[in-house]
């Protein structure tokens, strides 16, 4: 089964890093973001990777050009303009880059990427989110009810600590980092059958993914949520890259789940 993965936007909302680079190529722990997103995928026995690309597309491009330089020891020979690779090491990926534009919306991203995906079942997410999601449960969910898309719902945790207060002022509880106010929202990682293509137009640039396509498989009854109660994280500022980031120096990142 194949993944796509939506990594063309401009990522303003974390504009000190994504200045110089696109969001997918800012790095948790020394790699890119975009590459621990294909490592949990991989990790599972998902390893064809379709990545809509726009904002700065080049350094993309470039990253996997020399992937197997990045990751290994190299010796320059200079003079005969020659190089020897060392120690190689890669992963298993096999990775399509797909041009989608500057300004082109995630309906309009993934409308470019259906000629690659081809008439099978496929996975989807954006290149900003981190999550342990069991994705054979996700997938065995997705095919027990027959919709065309199936949606991972998440409950995000809230930004502050919630306080349990008493009539008198004393505090009774005291909860860090809770899961806000027991609402599920869109965490990515969907599973979809090609006739989701169908609901999206030929016009589709303009148009969010998030927006009328997925409102009206809604509408049609062909859109289900499978709850995942595990982590779940969105890198949308800065803020967030340094969570990660400090989850990933102690050791015990929750998506880390390759050896």
């Amino acid at each position: 089964m194949k993944v796509v993965i939506l990594a063309g936007g401009l990522g303003t909302r974390l504009a000190e890093e994504t200045e110089s680079k696109p969001k997918p190529m800012v790095e948790i722990g020394g790699y890119p973001i975009l590459w621990h997103i294909m490592k949990l995928f991989e990790a599972q026995g998902f390893n064809e990777f379709i990545v809509c690309v726009g904002y700065k597309s080049e350094m993309i491009k470039q990253y996997f050009m020399n992937y197997y330089i990045y990751n290994s020891d190299v010796t320059f020979n200079l003079q005969t303009n020659s190089f020897e690779v060392h120690q190689a090491k890669t992963d298993k990926f096999r990775v399509t880059l797909v041009e989608t534009g500057l300004s082109t919306q995630t309906a309009g991203r993934l409308k470019r990427a259906e000629r690659y995906v081809g008439k099978e079942e496929f996975l989807l997410t954006y290149g900003d989110g981190l999550a342990d999601v069991n994705l054979r449960e996700l997938i065995a969910y997705h095919r027990s009810h027959g919709k065309i898309a199936t949606v991972t719902a998440v409950q995000p945790a809230g930004r502050f600590g919630l306080l349990g207060l008493e009539a008198n002022g004393q505090v009774s509880s005291f909860e860090e980092k809770t899961r806000g106010d027991g609402g599920w929202i869109n965490g990515g990682f969907f599973v979809l059958k090609p006739q989701v293509f169908t609901y999206l137009p030929p016009d589709a640039d303009q148009q969010m993914w998030e927006q009328a396509p997925m409102e009206n498989l809604s509408r049609d009854s062909q859109l289900m949520a499978y709850k995942h109660q595990g982590f779940w994280k969105c890198m949308d500022a800065v803020r967030d890259k340094g969570e990660l980031e400090k989850l990933w120096q102690s050791g015990q990142a929750p998506w880390k789940i390759w050896e």
